[in-house]
């Protein structure tokens, strides 16, 4: 399916675009919900997370379809799709490629070619990306943040759009490696995938044994969604809601004068520059998905809980009284004022 032209103007500012976002969006949905029962907020946290060009880190126990989510997004969408699953034996170069010796047939004479590894895909799947060690964590860091990967001192682009989609498992914690923070900074959201609810998961046992196969259709195409995440981009913002997106990323500081006396007493440290930047993507994709052309407050308190809970460092007392960092975001917000 081709993308249409567009003109020179500002996307966003052009009603019929913010429109096609809005049906692209439903568009998506109705096309994943073929295969997937339920998770309406895992949908549309990962849906928002790709169109702010950012990218998602999964908690969840196994079985809960985490793969064929992601695997049906790329179907939609028409794009290439690569499943890498983390080992303690992965090593970096399985993942971006390396050299290898090659004779050409004709001259017979040997030179180095690049053989590109799997992060050469519009989306990957990081499965249990903290089974591996920090060295091979590490790999990824280059391809989210530039879109590039550097090996044997060349540098190579990766394709548009690029969406990485990591994996933790929360309840095994014997031979895993926690990512390190500059690692879990790089992650837009952090989402949360629970059990299905009963009916929910009567339809998915019902579905999935039958024998029949639902297929997943493309609806759009990647050009539509690099138009989208550029639409994100340039989408207006007042100056109130960056203000309040400052004030949740201050307000998390134990040290800051805006930290209030749960904060102080339960997190070592707080959320860093790109949680602001973070929530206000976000906001701005959110309420684009929804017909809406700039964002509210209430955009920001939606997304403020996928944007910090893997950015706050929890204190002893907090383990000790068990506090998880849902619970001092919720206090976060209750505590934080809007802007005028």
């Amino acid at each position: 399916m081709e993308a249409r032209t567009e003109t020179a103007t500002s996307p966003v500012r052009n009603g019929e675009l913010v429109e096609r976002l809005h049906n692209g969006y439903h568009k998506l949905k109705k096309e994943i919900h073929k295969v997937i029962v339920g998770q309406e907020n895992v949908i549309d946290a990962v849906l928002c997370c790709m169109l702010s060009s950012g990218h998602a880190l999964v908690q969840g126990v196994p079985g809960l379809a985490k793969t064929l989510l992601v695997h049906s997004i790329s179907d939609a969408l028409n794009m290439t799709f690569n499943r890498i699953q983390f080992t303690p034996d992965l090593m970096p170069s399985d993942i971006t490629g390396t050299d290898i010796i090659q004779e050409d047939p004709e001259t017979h004479r040997r030179r180095y070619e690049f053989i590109r590894g799997p992060v050469f895909a519009n989306v990957i799947l990081a499965d249990e990306i903290n089974r591996t060690p920090p060295k091979t964590q590490a790999a990824l860091l280059q391809a989210m943040q530039e879109r590039e990967v550097t090996v044997s001192g060349r540098t190579y682009k990766l394709d548009k759009p690029f969406f990485i989609l990591a994996t933790q498992n929360p309840i095994e914690q014997e031979g895993t490696y926690p990512l390190p923070e500059a690692a879990l900074d790089r992650f837009m959201f952090m989402v949360y995938i629970d059990y299905p609810g009963a009916a929910d998961e009567h339809q998915i046992v019902k579905q999935t044994t039958t024998g029949r196969e639902a297929d997943v259709h493309e609806v759009l195409a990647g050009e539509d969604m690099l138009l989208f995440q550029k639409m994100v981009r340039e989408a207006p913002v007042s100056d109130a809601v960056v203000e309040y997106t400052v004030r949740l990323t201050r307000a998390s500081r134990p040290t800051d004068a805006l930290a209030s006396p749960m904060v102080k007493q339960y997190l070592k440290w707080g959320a860093g520059p790109r949680s602001g930047q973070f929530m206000t993507l976000g906001a701005k994709a959110r309420a684009l998905m929804t017909g809406r052309v700039t964002p509210s407050f209430d955009d920001v308190k939606v997304v403020s809980r996928l944007v910090l809970r893997h950015r706050l460092i929890p204190n002893f007392n907090a383990e000790a009284d068990g506090i998880s960092p849902d619970h001092v975001i919720g206090d976060i917000l209750e505590h934080t004022k809007l802007p005028k």
